[in-house]
C-alpha cells in the first residue's frame, strides 16, 4: 500500500466496521454476578485474560468470542475468520480434562485471585493438535521457542460460545495510560489529525527508535500512537513498569506533544513472526491507525537450539505488505539508522558518505553490556532519563538475582554439591537459600505423591520461591531430582536469564551403588513406586548450561567448576 500524505475527515474505521463491544451494563452486570455464583468457575491463565480483556474491548475485532473449531481451522490454513477476514493468530481458550463442560451449559470465567470476570455459554468444545499449531502458527516446533513451550501445559481442549464481560482485569500500574480502542479513539479524536501511525514495542526506546519514529509521523503528517505491549511478551524481557517509565518521560520531553499519543496494550504476544506482524497491524486498526511501522525480526523470539533464526528479519515485513491493501493500513518499514559520530545524528545507511566513521550495533546487545557492567548507557544511544531508569531497575549483573537448579538421578550427587556451592556463594558476599528438593517436601509439599502430578507439582513450586528469590536479587541453589524436562523448562521460563541449568550425570548404575538412602533397593523389591530410574522416567537436559562428572571430579570440585562458570558469565564477581 502507498503511503499517502491525504488528511482523512475521520479516523479509519475498526476492522469489520465497528468494535465488538462484549462488555455488559452496569444493571445486567448486577444481574449475571448473581447467577455467576451458581456456575462452575474456570480459571483463567495469565495469557487468557489478555485474550478476554481485547476481546472484550474490541482490540480483536471482527471477532467476538474465542475461536470455534471451524473458524479454529481456518486460521490455522488461510489466516481468516469464517467471514473472510484477515486474522493470522487463532485466539482460543484451553481447558483440561479436569473441567466438566456439557454444550449449551454455562461457566464461569475467573482470574487466578478468584475474580469473576466473564460468564460463558458453552457451544463448541473440541480437540487440537499441538503439533498442528506450532507447525503452522510458529513455523516450529522447537522447545526454544517461549510458546511452543508454553502450549505442552494447554489442556487438551479448546472452548467456544458466546462471551458476556462483567469487567476488564484490574490494573493498578499506570491508570492514566491504559485506554480501551474506543478511548483511545476519542484522545486521538481530539488532537485531531485523522493519520495515526502505530509503533509496537516491547524495549526499551534507543535514539535510533526515537528518530525512526518522529520521522513517521512526519512522513504522513500525522500523530504517532506510541504503544507498547505490557501483557505476555518474551522471557527475559525488560519489565514493563521500567520500560512505561521509559516511555513516559520520552513522549513527555522529547515529542511534540499533538504529535504523540501513549497508551498501552494489554497484549498476550504470541512472538509468531510474520503472522504476528500482520496480527498487530489487524489489532492497531481498531485503535485508530492507519498506518503501521514493521521493523526488523518483528515479533521475533530470537534463534532456536542450533542458533538458527526462528524467523527471516524481512518476513514479517514482507507478510503485512502482502496484506495492506486489504486490510487498509499502510505500513512503514523501520529502515536501519546508523550514527554517525562526526555528524551527532543518525542517518539511514545510504545517507552515509563513503568512507564515514559510523557506529551500528546491536541495540539490545550494548543496552546489557552497558548495564551488566554497572555503567551509563552512552547519550548518543541512549536519553539519559531512559537510561537512568533502566539502571535503577537493573543493578550490575554481578549484583542480580539468579537460580541454579541442580538437576539428576537419586544418589548423584546434587544436595552435596548444591551445599558446598551455598557456602562458596555466601563466602562471595552473595545471599544464598538452599532449596533441597527433600526438605522442601517435607515442609512446602508435603503430602504430593511421587506420580508425575505430584513431582511436576513440587517441581514448580520450587521454581516459583526460586523465582521470587531471584527476582528480588538473591541466589536460590536448588537441588531436586526434577526429572521432566517440560516442567524444568516451565522454571527457567519463571526465572527468566538468570537461570543455570547443572546436570549432574552421574551415570545409573553409579547412583544404584552408592544408595545411600537404600531407595534403589527398595524400589528395585517393589517397595517403592514411581522411582525415578527403575519405573519412572528420567529426562536428561538437552542443553544445560554446565553438565558435571561426580565419578571422577569432587563435589568440592564440581562446586568450584560452577563458581568459575558464574564468574565467566558475569554472575559473580571475581
Amino acid at each position: 500500500m502507498q503511503l499517502s500524505n491525504e488528511k482523512k475527515e475521520t479516523l479509519i474505521s475498526p476492522y469489520g466496521g465497528y468494535l465488538k463491544n462484549l462488555l455488559v451494563d452496569r444493571d445486567e452486570a448486577e444481574e449475571l454476578k448473581r447467577y455467576a455464583e451458581t456456575l462452575p468457575s474456570m480459571l483463567l491463565s495469565e495469557r487468557a485474560v489478555c485474550d478476554l480483556e481485547l476481546l472484550g474491548t474490541g482490540a480483536f475485532s471482527p471477532l467476538d468470542r474465542f475461536m470455534d473449531s471451524g473458524t479454529y481451522a481456518r486460521v490455522l490454513s488461510e489466516m481468516r475468520l469464517q467471514n473472510d477476514h484477515l486474522f493470522p493468530i487463532p485466539i482460543t481458550l484451553p481447558v483440561g480434562e479436569e473441567t466438566p463442560l456439557k454444550e449449551n451449559s454455562e461457566i464461569a470465567l475467573r482470574d487466578q485471585k478468584q475474580n469473576l470476570l466473564a460468564v460463558l455459554r458453552v457451544e463448541d468444545v473440541y480437540e487440537w493438535s499441538r503439533a498442528d499449531y506450532c507447525e503452522k502458527v510458529l513455523g516450529t516446533q522447537s522447545v526454544r521457542h517461549p510458546l511452543v513451550m508454553e502450549s505442552q501445559g494447554w489442556g487438551s481442549r479448546f472452548v467456544s460460545g458466546p462471551v458476556r464481560v462483567l469487567r476488564l482485569p484490574e490494573h493498578y500500574d499506570f491508570p492514566e495510560l491504559r485506554f480501551t480502542p474506543q478511548q483511545v479513539r476519542l484522545e486521538l479524536d481530539a488532537i485531531g489529525n485523522p493519520n495515526v501511525v502505530a509503533f509496537q514495542t516491547r524495549n526499551p526506546l534507543h535514539r535510533a527508535h526515537e528518530e525512526m519514529t518522529k520521522r513517521a509521523a512526519e512522513e504522513v503528517e500525522g500523530v504517532l500512537l506510541m504503544h507498547p505491549v505490557v501483557g505476555l511478551t518474551k522471557p527475559g524481557d525488560t519489565d514493563h513498569y521500567s520500560r512505561v517509565r521509559t516511555y513516559k518521560v520520552l513522549t513527555e520531553k522529547y515529542y511534540e506533544k499533538d504529535r504523540v499519543l501513549l497508551a498501552l496494550l494489554p497484549l498476550a504476544m504470541r512472538l509468531a513472526g510474520p503472522r504476528e506482524a500482520l496480527w498487530h497491524a489487524v489489532i492497531r486498526r481498531n485503535y485508530g491507525a492507519n498506518y503501521f511501522i514493521v521493523g526488523r525480526d518483528h515479533a521475533s523470539p530470537g534463534v532456536d537450539e542450533n542458533g538458527r533464526p526462528f524467523y527471516g528479519p524481512h518476513d514479517a515485513l514482507e507478510l503485512v505488505k502482502r496484506f495492506s491493501s486489504e486490510l487498509g493500513v499502510g505500513v512503514i518499514p523501520f529502515d536501519e539508522l546508523i550514527y554517525d559520530p562526526e555528524e551527532k545524528i543518525y542517518k539511514e545507511r545510504s545517507d552515509l558518505k563513503k568512507g564515514a566513521t559510523t557506529i551500528a550495533l546491536s541495540g539490545t546487545s550494548i543496552r546489557r553490556d552497558y548495564l551488566n557492567k554497572g555503567l551509563p548507557i552512552p547519550e548518543w544511544f541512549m536519553r539519559p532519563d531512559v537510561s537512568r531508569i533502566l539502571q535503577e531497575a537493573y543493578p550490575p549483573k554481578d549484583r542480580r538475582g539468579i537460580c541454579i537448579w541442580f538437576t539428576g538421578l537419586s544418589g548423584s550427587g546434587k544436595s552435596t554439591t548444591a551445599e558446598i556451592l551455598t557456602v562458596m556463594l555466601t563466602s562471595h558476599g552473595r545471599r544464598v537459600t538452599l532449596l533441597d528438593g527433600d526438605v522442601v517436601r517435607t515442609h512446602l509439599s508435603a503430602g504430593l505423591g511421587f506420580d508425575k502430578t505430584g513431582r511436576d507439582a513440587n517441581v514448580r513450586r520450587i521454581g516459583f520461591v526460586a523465582s521470587e528469590i531471584a527476582r528480588h536479587g538473591g541466589v536460590a541453589v536448588c537441588a531436586a531430582i526434577s526429572p521432566y524436562i517440560g516442567t524444568r523448562d516451565e522454571v527457567r521460563k519463571m526465572v527468566g536469564d538468570g537461570f543455570v541449568e547443572v546436570f549432574v550425570a552421574t551415570p545409573l548404575e553409579v547412583c544404584e551403588r552408592r544408595d545411600p538412602k537404600g531407595l534403589y533397593a527398595k524400589a528395585r523389591r517393589g517397595e517403592i513406586e514411581n522411582f525415578t530410574g527403575v519405573d519412572d522416567t528420567y529426562e536428561p537436559p538437552q542443553s544445560p548450561e554446565l553438565a558435571l562428572d561426580t565419578v571422577h571430579n569432587t563435589a568440592e570440585d564440581n562446586a568450584r567448576s560452577i563458581i568459575e562458570f558464574l564468574q565467566q558469565s558475569g554472575f559473580l564477581g571475581m
